[in-house]
């Protein structure tokens, strides 16, 4: 519930800090291509888990953002859908 009270960029300014806002938007940019993938590649998250080894209900509270991966598991979970993580600069 959230008592009317509408998100927006003004309100996460307000509450948020630039290096919050930012560390929001890796993590949501991340688990948005987890989930590309997988779909892209029509695997379940059964599928999934059968080929990385990490529990379905793992990978669920990821794909919803409840939880934070580490960079181990995020690797067992993109390399089997043909993804890897590259560091790069930040634009600015």
């Amino acid at each position: 519930m959230n008592n009317g009270v509408k998100w927006t960029a003004d309100l996460e300014n307000e509450l948020c800090t630039t290096e919050e806002i930012a560390e929001n938007n890796l993590q949501a940019q991340l688990i948005c291509a987890l989930v590309d993938a997988r779909h892209e590649k029509g695997i379940s998250q059964r599928d999934l888990e059968s080929i990385s080894g990490i529990k379905q209900s793992t990978i669920a509270r990821i794909e919803r953002g409840a939880i934070n991966p580490t960079i181990d598991t995020l690797t067992r979970l993109l390399t089997p859908l043909g993804m890897t993580l590259t560091i790069q600069p930040i634009a600015k």
